[in-house]
């Protein structure tokens, strides 16, 4: 078998995990995997799922010996190529991670030039649209703090008191903005600035911060207009980044590649009080989607492109913008958690 049918089974495997992973005519993932998978590690990865397995599986399946599938899945996945947890007798298990969200992200360290054209390039071809279109979403939106009436917001939708109630952080470069660094587009917004939190303590370390460093990251992030997005999960966030609509694939979905449900929006929608809106455009400037607009020297929102984040209410001034929450019609709950989230994602894409 060639080097290239190894990697093409391993997009396939990829594509077959409910985040997805589509080909293109060009190719153009099969470097992105070159770039990710050594081949020894791409040889053990085809034969991956998303079903938990231990190595003697792995190796009773690849034909390679266990010893050597045991050692190379350790290392993918320090790499973050492949995602383990434990058994019921406490062995080891790995599971195939996904592209995004998972091995992707898990490349910031080894983001260069090359990699970062690679990625631009795969998601210019449909990689993008492929993996941002189908439903549920990959992410959700949560409204920044304070700007939807308490009694409204659902316990997934408090990202602070998510915050509150965790005991480990971390905040780490965007990947997103990195990657977009490298294709040469300017972006003013900080690269430090997605979060990611747990309840147990995190071991000291280039990344992890304290819990009021971690509220400050969060309101730093909505005094910039930034967009809180997570999980599309009601169980089980651990991260939240803070996403512009010039850099971050899940925006840039909306903003460039015509995606209108690349993002899971919040269950509220901007409204403007006319009659005390001056007209600044400060609102309009901050939305990420472009869904806010000044005409005859008032702001007007697009509902239907309204992420329902708050970014134009914590930037007005002159206090005219407000969340309200969508009808009882219009309401979407997110999954459960992230297994009822890949069942459903896999029957929607007809792998159930």
């Amino acid at each position: 078998m060639s080097a290239d049918e190894v990697y093409k089974r391993v997009a396939g495997a990829l594509d077959r995990l409910a985040n997805g992973f589509p080909r293109t005519e060009n190719g153009v993932e099969i470097e992105i995997l070159k770039f990710m998978f050594t081949p020894q590690e791409a040889a053990i990865a085809q034969h991956l799922s998303d079903l938990p397995e231990d190595a003697d599986q792995v190796a009773g399946r690849s034909g390679i010996a266990a010893a050597e599938v045991k050692a190379t899945l350790r290392l993918m996945r320090q790499k973050g190529l492949v995602w383990g947890e434990k058994g019921e007798e406490g062995q080891p298990l790995f599971r195939l991670a996904p592209f995004v969200v998972g091995s992707y992200e898990s490349q910031l360290e080894r983001m260069d030039h090359r990699f970062a054209h690679l990625v631009e390039e795969y998601f210019a071809s449909g990689g993008l649209a492929g993996i941002m279109r189908p439903s549920p979403a990959l992410h959700r939106v949560v409204p920044a703090t304070g700007t939807a009436k308490t009694e409204w917001i659902l316990p997934y939708d408090d990202v602070k008191a998510l915050l509150l109630s965790s005991a480990g952080f971390r905040i780490v470069d965007c990947i997103c903005r990195k990657q977009q660094e490298f294709v040469g587009r300017e972006c003013d917004f900080p690269v430090r600035i997605c979060m990611s939190f747990s309840e147990a303590p995190i071991p000291a370390g280039q990344y992890t911060v304290t819990r009021e460093e971690a509220l400050e990251a969060l309101d730093h992030a909505e005094r910039l207009g930034l967009v809180h997005t997570v999980s599309n999960v009601a169980k089980g966030v651990n991260y939240v980044c803070n996403c512009c609509g010039c850099c971050c694939g899940i925006l840039r979905g909306i903003s460039e590649f015509g995606v209108e449900n690349s993002v899971a929006c919040a269950n509220y929608f901007a409204v403007v009080d006319a009659a005390a809106c001056t007209g600044c455009g400060e609102c309009a400037q901050r939305c990420q989607v472009g869904a806010v607009t000044v005409k005859d020297d008032a702001a007007v929102v697009d509902r239907q492109r309204c992420l329902g984040c708050g970014v134009c209410v914590t930037g007005c001034a002159a206090e005219a913008v407000r969340l309200e929450l969508k009808p009882e019609n219009e309401i979407v709950h997110p999954p459960e958690d992230f297994g009822s989230w890949e069942r459903l994602r896999k029957t929607n894409r007809g792998l159930a």
